[in-house]
């Protein structure tokens, strides 16, 4: 009995025992398990140090850095010399208040800045009779190189035809005529900064332009091509063919637009305005007598005579569908057929054997665009379509809705299908817009316009678009006393403009 017992003992111990080596394994494999934690944990933290490290490193030297930007924008130390005897202050100049003029620079430091003197003479008169009736300083552009010209103004003493120097806008200029041609390019049609213009200038042209008196010769360009912007509108809303496009602006932190007007000779942008129907009534008039070639927008529907729905947004919104949704085979036979018409309608535009029998070939076109648009009728439930499937049929609604408006070019061979001439236009505004590069206010708006819209415009008429055409140009309105848009005005019957004088060019 007493081994039987003790063999129960024995083996209640041996269970005890094996219990307790499982939990010790169990405990151990925990503390395994915790020390991997804490090995993480340790890693971590010493990631964390490193990364605090480095953020108090950062934060000392923006604090720095802010010091000093604050330091430098904060009001110097007055300084006084503790000189006020009169001999400090005679020779200087001084305003009607009393104070010492500032502004341009004296003539003896003007001097000393010369690279060359030309003297002019009054025309008409012996020379030897002149006297010099004043001098004129300029800075030009000789060989791509700007240059400080002292002009010498001759004439009879008593002659009030003093000559004026040509290049030069006024008698009170100080830059030539292609000093600013070439800021407003650089500016206007290659889309970049003032900043950036007079660091061009100096490097190019050794020119240290300031960007105020960049900012001031753009001022007197706009002002002086005033006239010619609405000489150019007028022109514009006498066309047979116009193509209109628009795209978003920002005028400060307003968001507008600026719309581009363009025929085959003329392009007019409107800059920092709205995108209501009256701001192309501003160029056109209420009912353009002739054909407009336009996207869907609403603003121009019963805007023209005849209107042409631009093509390359219709195939655009087609090709968009088919690229985005591949499996739907409905859209590729859609885009398929689609442009077929429209290839259709190009070779009978081009046709010219179709002196008569043009109406005919548009009903064709237009029946074989009912029988495309088979869902225009379909309501549009927003609920149980895609939008996918919205889209395709708002497509065919357009379609279906601007059928009159499809094959105008057709009619009249003249007319493009598209209104790319105006989009292109627009398209690099959109990219300067896209730059943040927009207007800063409304008159900045408004300058942008009447500049492009020249430059734009003699882009379509001269040779070449350089520099020295533009300059020719300019010289020959000046020469003539009318623009040729002036001149152009006046052969359709229009009041003939006060003539040109130096100052408007």
């Amino acid at each position: 009995m007493a081994t039987d017992e003790t063999l129960r003992i024995l083996a209640e111990l041996g269970q005890q025992v094996s219990g307790l080596m499982q939990r010790v394994e169990k405990l151990e494999a925990e503390n395994a398990e915790l020390k991997a934690e804490n090995a993480e944990l340790k890693a971590e933290n010493a990631e964390l140090k490193a990364e605090n490290a480095e953020l108090k490193a950062e934060n000392k030297a923006l604090r720095e850095l802010l010091n000093q930007q604050g330091k430098a924008k904060a009001s110097k130390t007055p300084t006084f010399s503790e000189d006020y005897s009169v001999e400090r202050n005679q020779g200087k100049p001084k305003s009607k208040r009393g104070k010492q003029a500032t502004g341009r620079r004296p003539h003896h430091l003007k001097l000393e800045l010369v690279d060359k003197h030309v003297t002019l003479y009054e025309p008409g008169v012996s020379q030897t009779a002149c006297v010099e009736r004043g001098v004129q300083y300029g800075w030009r552009l000789v060989g791509g190189q700007a240059k400080y010209i002292c002009y010498h103004l001759y004439a009879l003493p008593q002659s009030s035809a003093v000559p004026t120097v040509a290049g030069l806008r006024t008698r009170q200029s100080e830059y030539g005529r292609e000093i600013i041609l070439t800021v407003a390019f650089l500016h206007y049609w290659t889309g970049i900064s003032l900043d950036h213009v007079c660091s061009v200038m100096q490097f190019f042209t050794g020119l240290a332009l300031s960007k105020s008196q960049a900012n001031a010769l753009l001022n007197q360009l706009s002002d002086d091509w005033d006239e010619q912007y609405d000489t150019i509108a007028e022109l514009l809303s006498r066309q047979l063919v116009i193509y209109i496009d628009e795209t978003g602006w920002r005028v400060g932190s307003d968001s507008c637009y600026t719309w581009a007007f363009s025929s085959a000779m003329h392009v007019l942008f409107r800059c920092g305005v709205g995108r209501g129907k009256a701001e192309a009534e501003a160029i056109l008039g209420d009912a353009f007598m002739g054909i407009g070639v336009t996207d869907d927008y609403g603003a121009y529907r019963a805007l023209f005579l005849e209107h042409q729905l631009c093509w390359a947004h219709l195939l655009r919104k087609a090709i968009k569908l088919m690229l985005q949704h591949p499996d739907e085979v409905a859209y590729k036979r859609f885009l398929d057929e689609l442009y077929a018409i429209y290839q259709q309608a190009i070779r009978w535009q081009k046709d010219q054997r179709l002196t008569v029998g043009r109406g005919e070939k548009i009903i064709l076109l237009q029946d074989r665009i009912c029988e495309l648009c088979e869902l225009s009728d379909s309501e549009i439930d927003s609920k149980t379509m895609s939008t996918h499937e919205q889209s395709f049929i708002r497509l065919q609604k357009e379609l279906i809705r601007g059928l009159d408006a499809l094959f105008v070019f057709v009619a009249h061979p003249e007319v493009e299908p598209t209104n790319n001439r105006s989009e292109r236009n627009v398209r690099h505004e959109a990219m300067v817009r896209k730059g943040g590069r927009t207007s800063k206010s409304q008159s900045g708006a408004t300058r942008r316009g009447v500049i492009m819209t020249v430059l734009a415009t003699l882009n379509t008429r001269l040779e070449a678009f350089t520099l020295n055409q533009l300059i020719d140009e300019i010289k020959q309105w000046t020469q003539d006393g009318l623009s040729r848009f002036q001149e152009e005005l006046a052969a359709l019957g229009k009041a003939l403009p006060p003539p040109i004088t130096a100052q408007m060019v």
